[in-house]
C-alpha cells in the first residue's frame, strides 16, 4: 500500500476521502472534532504542494436524495475552515439539493486554483455511495487526478468512495493518507510484536459483535479483561444469577469456548466481581453495589463495581501493552459511567503502550480527559475491531490492487 508521500502530486487535483462523521449536540454543534483534526496533516501536505484539494466524507445515515440540515456537512465545513487557516475561504456546496455531484459543486471545482479546498456534501446523500456504485464512483473520480484514502473509520465498508472508486485509478495515482497509514501501522505492530505482558480489555453491550475479536486476541494476549454488558453472558454461563442484565443466551456456549480457549492458551481471563445494579437505565433510578452473582431477578447490572475496578487496576499494574475496545458500562448515563472513567484513568496512569479503539471507547477517554495520556486513540471503532479480528479491510485492500 503506497502512501501519499510515494506519489507525484505536485500541482494536481487530489480527491481525499476523509472521515468527518463527528458527534454533534441537539443544536447541531460539533462536540468533538478529533476526526477533523486528524485529517489536517494529509490535507495540508497536498495544499503545500500546490494541489487543488477536493474532500469527501459521509455523515451518519441520511435518507438518500433527501436534504436535511442535521445530515449536512455545513458545520464540518465551518470547523474545517477555521482549523485549516488557508488564505481563502474553504469552498462548500451550499445548494441544499440532497445530492452530492451538483451543478454548484462542479462550478466551484472548475474555478479552483492551486491551494484551494472544496468540501463536497455528505456522500451518503447519493444512493450510490452505500451500494458501492461504480457509476457514482466514476463521477467522484472526476474530482481528482489523484485519490487519497484517509478515512480509516470507514475502511471496513465496501462503499463507492472507499472501494469502487479505486478502480478508476492506477497504483501510481492512489494511496493512503497519513492518518490511515498511522492507524494500520500501529495495529499491525501491536498485534504482531507486542511488548509483554500484553493485556486486552474488551467491553461493550454484546458478545455477538466481539466474538471473533476475542478469539483472535486469545492467540496473542497474556491477560484478557471482559466488562460491559457482554460480561453477563459469561457470568450466567458459569452459573451466576444476573437478574435482568443483558444476556445473549444463544451465545453462552460460545462464551464457554472463549473461556476454555483462554485456559488452554494460558491466558488469564478476568470478569467483573461486583456491579452497579439498578432496575432501569436512568440517572434518577436507585442503584446499589452488588456481588456479580447476587443480582436480584428484577435488577440489572449497568456498570462494574468498585471491587472490579480495583481488581482490573491490579491486572494492569505490570502491563507493557494495553488495547481497549468497549466501555465497562452504560457510560452514556452519568450514574453508570464511573467504571469506564476509572478504567480510562488506570490505563492513562500506566507505563504501557496504550491503544484505544475508536467509537464509544474513544468517547469515554475524551470524557475522562485522558486522550493526551494515551499512546494512540483510533478514529475508527468498527474498523479497529475488524483489525483486532484479523480481518482485511476492503478500503485498504483496494489500495493495493
Amino acid at each position: 500500500m503506497k502512501t501519499v508521500k510515494d506519489l507525484n502530486i505536485d500541482g494536481k487535483t487530489v480527491f481525499i476521502r476523509c472521515d468527518f462523521n463527528v458527534p454533534k449536540d441537539e443544536f447541531g454543534n460539533i462536540t468533538d472534532d478529533r476526526r477533523i483534526r486528524a485529517a489536517l496533516p494529509t490535507i495540508r501536505y497536498c495544499i503545500d504542494r500546490g494541489c487543488k484539494v477536493v474532500l469527501g466524507s459521509h455523515f451518519e445515515r441520511p435518507e438518500p436524495g433527501v436534504y436535511t440540515q442535521e445530515h449536512s456537512l455545513e458545520a464540518v465545513a465551518k470547523r474545517l475552515d477555521t482549523l485549516l487557516k488557508i488564505k481563502k475561504e474553504l469552498y462548500f456546496d451550499d445548494s441544499k439539493s440532497g445530492a452530492v455531484i451538483t451543478p454548484r459543486a462542479k462550478e466551484l471545482f472548475n474555478k479552483m486554483e492551486a491551494g484551494d479546498v472544496l468540501l463536497l456534501e455528505n456522500l451518503r446523500f447519493d444512493p450510490g455511495e452505500t451500494t458501492d456504485s461504480e457509476e457514482f464512483a466514476k463521477e467522484l473520480s472526476q474530482f481528482g487526478e489523484i485519490y487519497i484514502n484517509d478515512a480509516f473509520g470507514a475502511c471496513h465498508r465496501k462503499h463507492a468512495s472507499i472501494h469502487a472508486i479505486t478502480k478508476f485509478y492506477t497504483k501510481d495515482t492512489k494511496a493512503a493518507g497519513f492518518l490511515l497509514t498511522k492507524e494500520v501501522t500501529f495495529f499491525d505492530r501491536m498485534l504482531k510484536n507486542p511488548t509483554r505482558p500484553f493485556v486486552a480489555i474488551v467491553g461493550g453491550s454484546k458478545v455477538s459483535g466481539k466474538l471473533e475479536a476475542l478469539d483472535k486476541l486469545l492467540d496473542t494476549v497474556d491477560k484478557l479483561i471482559i466488562g460491559g454488558g457482554m460480561a453477563f453472558t459469561f457470568l450466567k454461563q458459569i452459573g451466576y444469577e444476573v437478574g435482568k442484565s443483558l444476556v445473549e443466551d444463544n451465545l453462552r456456549e460460545e462464551a464457554q469456548k472463549v473461556m476454555d480457549k483462554a485456559l488452554k492458551n494460558g491466558v488469564k481471563l478476568y470478569l467483573p466481581v461486583d456491579v452497579v445494579a439498578a432496575q432501569e437505565i436512568s440517572n434518577t433510578a436507585p442503584a446499589k453495589f452488588l456481588p456479580a452473582q447476587e443480582i436480584p431477578t428484577d435488577w440489572m447490572g449497568l456498570d462494574i463495581g468498585p471491587a472490579s475496578a480495583r481488581l482490573f487496576r491490579e491486572v494492569l499494574n505490570d502491563a507493557q501493552t494495553i488495547v481497549w475496545n468497549g466501555p465497562m458500562g452504560v457510560y452514556e448515563v452519568d450514574k453508570f459511567a464511573k467504571g469506564s472513567i476509572k478504567m480510562s484513568h488506570y490505563i492513562a496512569e500506566s507505563y504501557a503502550t496504550s491503544v484505544v479503539g475508536g467509537g464509544d471507547t474513544a468517547d469515554v477517554v475524551a470524557r475522562a480527559g485522558d486522550i493526551d495520556e494515551m499512546t494512540f486513540v483510533s478514529t475508527g471503532g468498527g474498523a479497529s475491531l475488524k483489525l483486532l479480528e484479523g480481518k482485511k479491510l476492503p478500503g485498504i485492500e483496494a489500495l493495493k490492487v
